[in-house]
C-alpha cells in the first residue's frame, strides 16, 4: 500500500524553537531501529506538541511498508488534545479527523486513515486492556508527564510492558520540567520491574533537551493584605484583590500594546467564577471576559485558547490549571497568578478523598509565568510575595500518593499486576491505599482472592467511571429500567455524579432534572454521556447480583438508590437531636448539608460526595455533604445489605457489664434493646475495657495499689521469681490471675465488691513469698517504737526509691540506714519536724547526725522549744513525744 504523504516538518514547524531539536530526536530514535523510546526535555511554547508527533509519524511511514501506522499522543486533558490536533491538523493543511485527529470522552473525529491521534490517558488504558499489543499503533508519545497525573505513571508502567512483548513499538515521553532522568530510566531498554517496581535492565532511554523559548520576562509582585485561605478555603477578599489586580494591570498593558490579553489563574471553577464576574463589573465594554475551565463547554475552551480574530476585543482570560502547560494561548502577554492549586487529599480514617487548595509549586508558578513570554516579552503579576514562592514545594505531588486509588487497582488487576507488582511505575502507590482499594473491589466482586480481576471487574473496568459508579450502573440498571425517554434512569444518575456539573444546596435529584429538562451545552454533554452509559450497561456482565428493592419510578429515591449502590459506605441517617442538617455515615463519619439545602430534614441520604470541610462549616461535623439524595429506610437497607448487622453488643461501664441487642446498618444503629449477656460476651466486654482503659476501670484499694508497690520494687531489684506486675504484664495474663473476679464481673457483679489485692496474692511465688514482709515489709518500725508505712516508688518509676516520712525525734541514736530488698535499696527518710513539715531528706542517717542535723538543730529549738533537740543524737532517747509530760 502506498503512503499516504509525509508531513511537512519545515512548514508546520516554522518559527517553533523545538524545530532545531528535531534532527536530534530523530537521530537517536533512527539509532535504535524499530521499537526506539526517548524523553523529550523542552520548557513551554517550545512546539514539541506540534512537531513531535509529525517526525515520529514520518519515522514510523518511512519504516513500515505493510500499512498506514498511527501515532497516539496522550494529553491530561480533553481541551488540550482536541486543541493540539486542531492546531497541527490547520498547519498540515488537513481536515481535522482525517490524517490528524481526536478521542476524548463522548466526542471523536477519527477515521481508519488518522496517522496522529490525540488522546486522553484514560481512553488510553482503556484501549490497552481490550489490545495489550495496540495493533496497528506504531509509536506512543505521553505528552505533559511531569504533570505526574494518576493515568500517565499507570500508562509509563503498562507501556513499559507492551514493549516487552512488542519490539517495535516505539514511545516518546515529553516533559516540561527537568525531571525527565526519571522516565529515561523507567522507558529504558529492556525496561522491566522487580517486585518493588523499581525498573531493571538496559540502560536509560536518551534525553533530548530543548533551549527555552521565553522571551524576556517581567516579574512582579502584588501580595494581598488579605490571607489567601481560611478554613473554609479561598477567601472572597484574596478572590476580590486577584480580580483588582487583574484588571489593573490589563488597563496598563493595554495603554502600551492594545493587542494584550491576560491569562489569570486560580484554582477552582467557583473562584474562577468569582473573579470573571467581578472582572466584568471592573473592566470596560473593549474588554471581552472568557472562562475556561472543565465545566465550559468545548466549543467555549476551544474559543478561549484559539487566538483573536480580527476586530474582536482584548480578552482576559480566567482560568484553573486547564491553561498552566498543555496549552499556548495566542495573543497573552500578561499572566496573573494567584499562586494556588487543587490538588486531591485522601482521607483514609473517614474514607473521603476529595480536593484541596494548596499554593502551587514552584514548577507550576513558573510553567504560569512563562505562558506570558511565549510569543512576545510579557509580565506576570504574582498576587503573593516571594517567601511564599520560596516555601512552596518544587514539583506538584503524585496524583497516584493522594488519591483514591479504586480506578487505579481495578485497572492494575484486569492487567494482571494486582497492586502495580511487577510494574516498572514513577512512583509505586501507597500500600495503605492500595490495600484500602483492593477491599473495595472484593466488597464489589470486581476482584478474587488472589486480587485477580472476576468477569464482573473486567466489565467495571470498560465503564468511563469510578467502579463504585460502574456496579450502581450495571445494578441500577437492572433495577430501574429505562425511561419512557429513552435513557436510563441509572444512566443518567452516574454521568451527573462523575461529571463536572455542581449540585445546588447538595440537591442531586433537582440537578438531575435540570439536566434532563436543560438545552444549554453541559445538558447536551451529559445527555450524551448518559446515552452511552446506557448501551454500555445493556452489554451483558456477569456476577451482578440485584437486591430486593422496587423504588416508585420518577421520584428522588431512585436517583438516591442508585447512589447507594454506589457508595453504602456513605448510606447516611439523620442524627436526631441534633438539627436536620447532621447525618451519620455508614462508614461512622459524621457529616453535614451546607446551610439552606433542601435535603435538610430527610431522614435518610445517599451521599455521593463528602469532602473535608472546617468545623464552622456542615454543622460543625468537620465533613461537609455536597451531593446526595434521599432514600427510604428499605432502601438503604437492601442497597448497602452487605454492612447489616444483628449482634449483642455488651460493654463495661460504671463498674458493671451491661448488654443490647443491636441492629446495625455499618456504624448507623437501627434497633437496640436490653438483654442480658452471655457469660462468653461479658468476659469479652470486660477483657475489652480492661485492655482499652487499663485496670483502673476496677480500682485499685490502698492494700492493691501497697502491694503491687512492694511486688514491683523486689522485681526490679531482684527478678524472677517474683513477679512482673507492670499493667502491661498484668494485662496479659489476666486469666492467671484474676480469673474468678473475671468470671464474677462477667455474670453481672459490680467492681465495688472487688479488692484486687486478694488476686495478686495468687502470683507471689513459693516458697519466696514467705520472705515479702522481710524483702519488703508494710511497715517499719523505728528507734521510738512507732511502726512507719513504707511509701514504696510507684510501679512505672524505674528509678523511686522506698520512703518512709517520719519526725526527726523519733530517729535519734539510728546510725545506720536500714535497706530493703537483700540490702539492694536504701530506704529514704523524709525527716519531718513536730508539725510534720519537712526538714531533710536523707539516705544516709549517719552522714546527716553528723553534718545537717546541727544547722537543722539551730533554727527549729526556737521554733519548737517543747520538742527535744539534744547536741548529741547519737545517744538521745528516741521518741514521738515532747519534752514535758503532763
Amino acid at each position: 500500500m502506498a503512503h499516504p504523504g509525509l508531513f511537512n516538518l519545515k512548514s508546520i514547524g516554522s518559527g517553533l524553537v523545538f524545530a532545531e531539536s528535531l534532527p536530534e530526536l530523530a537521530g537517536v530514535l533512527q539509532q535504535q531501529g524499530a521499537g526506539g523510546a526517548a524523553v523529550v526535555q523542552a520548557p513551554p511554547g517550545t512546539g514539541k506538541t506540534t512537531l513531535v508527533p509529525p517526525l515520529v509519524a514520518n519515522l514510523a511511514q518511512t519504516s513500515n511498508v505493510d500499512g498506514q501506522p498511527r501515532i497516539v499522543v496522550t494529553q491530561p486533558r480533553r481541551v488540550a488534545a482536541r486543541s493540539a490536533a486542531r492546531r497541527l491538523a490547520a498547519l498540515d493543511g488537513t481536515q481535522l479527523g482525517t490524517r490528524v485527529g481526536y478521542t476524548v470522552r463522548g466526542e471523536r473525529q477519527a477515521g481508519p486513515g488518522t496517522l496522529i491521534e490525540f488522546v486522553t490517558p484514560g481512553i488510553l488504558l482503556r484501549r490497552l486492556l481490550a489490545d495489550p499489543g495496540l495493533e496497528g499503533s506504531a509509536a506512543v508519545i505521553l505528552d505533559e508527564v511531569h504533570e505526574r497525573g494518576l493515568e500517565t505513571d499507570l500508562l509509563v508502567g503498562l507501556l513499559a510492558e507492551v514493549r516487552q512483548l512488542r519490539g517495535d513499538l516505539m514511545i516518546v515521553a515529553m516533559s516540561a520540567t527537568l525531571d525527565a532522568a526519571r522516565f529515561a530510566v523507567l522507558l529504558g531498554a529492556d525496561t522491566g520491574g522487580d517486585e518493588k517496581g523499581e525498573a531493571d535492565g538496559g540502560g536509560p532511554a536518551p534525553v533530548v533537551d530543548c533551549p527555552s523559548a521565553l522571551h524576556p520576562l517581567e516579574t512582579v509582585w502584588v501580595p494581598s493584605p488579605a490571607p489567601r485561605l481560611d478554613g473554609r478555603g479561598v477567601t472572597r477578599a484574596f478572590l476580590d484583590h486577584v480580580a483588582d489586580t487583574a484588571a489593573d494591570a490589563h488597563a496598563d498593558a493595554l495603554a502600551a500594546d492594545p493587542g494584550t490579553d491576560a491569562l489569570v489563574f486560580l484554582p477552582g471553577v467557583w473562584e474562577v467564577s468569582h473573579v470573571a464576574g467581578r472582572l466584568r463589573t471592573r473592566v470596560g465594554p473593549g474588554v471581552e471576559i472568557l472562562e475556561l475551565h472543565g465545566q465550559v463547554g468545548p466549543a467555549d475552551q476551544d474559543r478561549a485558547v484559539s487566538g483573536r480574530r480580527k476586530g474582536d476585543p482584548a480578552r482576559i482570560i480566567v482560568s484553573t490549571a486547564l491553561a498552566e502547560s498543555s496549552l499556548t494561548v495566542p495573543g497573552v502577554r500578561l499572566v496573573v497568578d494567584a499562586g494556588l492549586s487543587r490538588e486531591p487529599r485522601r482521607d483514609a480514617g473517614r474514607g473521603m478523598t476529595g480536593l484541596v487548595t494548596v499554593s502551587c509549586s514552584r514548577a507550576s508558578a513558573e510553567q504560569r509565568a512563562g505562558r506570558a513570554a511565549r510569543q512576545a516579552p510579557g509580565k506576570v503579576v504574582r498576587c503573593y510575595d516571594q517567601k511564599t514562592l520560596g516555601a512552596a514545594p518544587a514539583h506538584q505531588t503524585p496524583e497516584i500518593a493522594v488519591s483514591d486509588l479504586t480506578g487505579a487497582a481495578l485497572l492494575l488487576a484486569c492487567w494482571g499486576a494486582p497492586g502495580g507488582v511487577g510494574l516498572a511505575l514513577p512512583d509505586m502507590p501507597p500500600q495503605s491505599a492500595m490495600a484500602d482499594a483492593m477491599e473495595v473491589l472484593r466488597e464489589l466482586g470486581a476482584v478474587d482472592g488472589v486480587g485477580h480481576a472476576t468477569a464482573l471487574g473486567k466489565a467495571l473496568a470498560r465503564i468511563p467511571a469510578d467502579p463504585r459508579l460502574g456496579r450502581a450502573l450495571l445494578v441500577g440498571s437492572g433495577l430501574l429500567g429505562a425511561r419512557k425517554s429513552g435513557g436510563g434512569t441509572a444512566a443518567e444518575v452516574v454521568a451527573a455524579v462523575a461529571g463536572d456539573q455542581r449540585a445546588a444546596g447538595a440537591d442531586l435529584p433537582r440537578l438531575v432534572s435540570t439536566l434532563r429538562n436543560g438545552k444549554d451545552p453541559a445538558a447536551r454533554r451529559w445527555a450524551e454521556e448518559a446515552r452511552r452509559l446506557d448501551t454500555l450497561a445493556r452489554q451483558p456482565a456477569s456476577g451482578v447480583g440485584l437486591p430486593a428493592v422496587e423504588v416508585p419510578a420518577g421520584t428522588a429515591e431512585q436517583v438516591g438508590l442508585v447512589v447507594a449502590l454506589a457508595f453504602p459506605d456513605r448510606v447516611a441517617r439523620r442524627v436526631s437531636g441534633s438539627g436536620p442538617e447532621r447525618y451519620l455515615l455508614t462508614s461512622g463519619t459524621r457529616a453535614g448539608l451546607p446551610a439552606g439545602s433542601p435535603l435538610a430534614g430527610h431522614e435518610w441520604l445517599a451521599v455521593a460526595e463528602v469532602a473535608r470541610a472546617d468545623g464552622r462549616d456542615a454543622a460543625g461535623t468537620g465533613a461537609v455533604i455536597r451531593s446526595a439524595a434521599p432514600l427510604t429506610a428499605d432502601t438503604a437497607e437492601a442497597a448497602a445489605a452487605h454492612l447489616l448487622r444483628d449482634s449483642v453488643e455488651a460493654a463495661f461501664s460504671q463498674g458493671k457489664v451491661t448488654a443490647r441487642r443491636e441492629r446495625r446498618l455499618g456504624a448507623i444503629v437501627l434497633s437496640s434493646t436490653p438483654v442480658r449477656p452471655s457469660a462468653g460476651e461479658g468476659h469479652a466486654a470486660v477483657t475489652r475495657a480492661l485492655e482499652e482503659q487499663g485496670l483502673g476501670v476496677i480500682g485499685w484499694s490502698t492494700a492493691a495499689d501497697g502491694l503491687r508497690r512492694r511486688l514491683a520494687l523486689l522485681h526490679r531489684e531482684l527478678g524472677g521469681p517474683w513477679p512482673d506486675v507492670s499493667e502491661e504484664a498484668l494485662l496479659a495474663r489476666l486469666d492467671d490471675w484474676l480469673g474468678p473476679e473475671l468470671e464474677a464481673l462477667a455474670g453481672g457483679a459490680s467492681t465495688s465488691g472487688i479488692d484486687l489485692a486478694d488476686p495478686l496474692r495468687r502470683l507471689l511465688p513459693w516458697p519466696d513469698a514467705a520472705r515479702l514482709g522481710e524483702l519488703a515489709p508494710e511497715f517499719l518500725e523505728v528507734p521510738s517504737g512507732s511502726r512507719i508505712r513504707i511509701d514504696y516508688p510507684a510501679v512505672t518509676d524505674d528509678g523511686g526509691r522506698p520512703v518512709v516520712a517520719v519526725k526527726l525525734q523519733e530517729c535519734f541514736g539510728w546510725d545506720r540506714t536500714p535497706r530493703l530488698a537483700d540490702g539492694r535499696v536504701a530506704v529514704q527518710f523524709h525527716l519531718l519536724s513536730p508539725a510534720r513539715r519537712p526538714l531533710a531528706v536523707t539516705d544516709d542517717l549517719a552522714s546527716f547526725w553528723s553534718g545537717p542535723y546541727s544547722q537543722v538543730r539551730a533554727e527549729m529549738r526556737g521554733r519548737y522549744p517543747k520538742h527535744p533537740w539534744p547536741e548529741d543524737p547519737w545517744t538521745a532517747t528516741a521518741t514521738a513525744r515532747t519534752n514535758t509530760r503532763k
